[in-house]
């Protein structure tokens, strides 16, 4: 007797069709495109995962930098004088003050200010 596809591979079929819906042309239709991009798509999705959140922490220090370069000091002198003065803000709530709250961001940077590092030029003139 002739073995015909069963009901487990119809099963598996229907399943990849249906994650398969809306791809374009082929994509969605025959077997074997079907199965190749399922997998690219998931090695994307893997990949973007991580990808997404670094670009997300890119967007905050642009932004944070934008603000700082408006009050006149440097995003990595701001940083280092808020580390030295311990305020625990990380990167996105430092954004979202900047964006949604400039008076306390202003005293943010005043406070920056005042612990920051003094520039190496200084430190070897005081010696």
């Amino acid at each position: 007797m002739r073995a015909r596809s069963g009901k487990t591979v119809l099963r598996k079929r229907a399943r990849m069709r249906k994650l398969t819906k809306g791809y374009r042309a082929s994509r969605g239709n025959l077997w074997g495109q079907m199965k190749t991009t399922l997998i690219r798509g998931g090695v994307f999705a893997y990949r973007d995962r991580r990808q997404h959140k670094r670009n997300i922490r890119r967007l905050w220090i642009t932004r944070i930098n934008a603000a700082c370069r408006l009050r006149m000091v440097q995003y990595n002198v701001f940083i280092a004088g808020l580390i030295r003065a311990g305020v625990e803000l990380d990167r996105k709530m430092l954004s979202e003050v900047a964006i949604h709250d400039p008076a306390t961001f202003d005293q943010l940077v005043e406070l920056a200010k005042k612990h920051a590092p003094k520039p190496a030029a200084a430190v070897a003139k005081s010696r």
